[in-house]
């Protein structure tokens, strides 16, 4: 019966290490191109979805954030790599239009710093 109970302990300490701890990464999801432009729609509900987007350099992009979260912590959004800073409008969308020159993996967030997204340019 111990070894039941401390196996049960073992297997619960083991998931909440996990749970705060381990690195809960989505892949990313790969903007598609559309008439010359690659695309891709981020849901701004809590923080981004998908929080990593992929592009291609050299093409131009718009990533359109769809706000619908009230918080005025995501009001705003910051590319500071791409010079962007723009305000969100609540149960809208707001198109940012870049054109990724360099490969390799840019941050974004919200205007006080405190939900973050990945641009990986391939």
């Amino acid at each position: 019966m111990t070894l039941i109970v401390s196996i049960i302990c073992l297997a619960i300490i083991a998931f909440i290490w996990w749970w705060f701890f381990g690195h809960h990464e989505e892949d990313g999801k790969r903007a598609q191109r559309r008439s010359g432009y690659q695309e891709i729609e981020v849901e701004v509900m809590g923080g981004y979805s998908p929080s990593r987007i992929i592009l291609k350099k050299d093409v131009p992009a718009r990533i359109v954030f769809h706000r619908k979260d009230p918080s005025s912590c995501l009001d705003q959004i910051v590319f500071p790599d791409f010079g962007v800073h723009a305000d969100l409008p609540l149960n809208d969308r707001y198109v940012v239009e870049i054109t990724p020159k360099e490969s390799g993996t840019y941050g974004f967030a919200c205007g006080m710093n405190m939900m973050h997204g990945q641009l990986i340019v391939e």
